[in-house]
């Protein structure tokens, strides 16, 4: 299967509660900060849901968390990281390429 940047970009803002702001901002360096900003964002937003998820964790084990707060956040966690792994290699390739590029 095969992910494309963007696609896994409005993926992640759709799982981080973000809509579409992602897609919608590519180009607009002067007022959402840029490619840079949009990284930060997703990187930021991944270690959050990190967060949640362990918190739902360890309020289960310490039975206070009820099991299916701790799947879902668990599940948000899976897939904000998968959505970042994805990217990552997106941006990692792209960088190749340009690399590779004769000048």
């Amino acid at each position: 299967m095969s992910i494309g940047a963007l696609d896994a970009t409005s993926a992640y803002g759709r799982v981080a509660g973000l809509g579409n702001s992602i897609g919608k901002s590519v180009g607009k360096t002067e007022e959402s900060g840029g490619f840079g900003a949009m990284v930060e964002g997703l990187v930021t937003g991944t270690a959050d849901q990190m967060r949640v998820a362990e918190k739902a964790s360890t309020a289960q084990v310490a039975g206070k968390g009820d099991l299916i707060d701790v799947v879902t956040a668990i599940g948000a966690a899976e897939t904000a990281l998968d959505t970042m792994v994805a990217v990552r290699d997106r941006v990692v390739s792209a960088y190749s390429d340009i690399m590779r590029m004769q000048i």
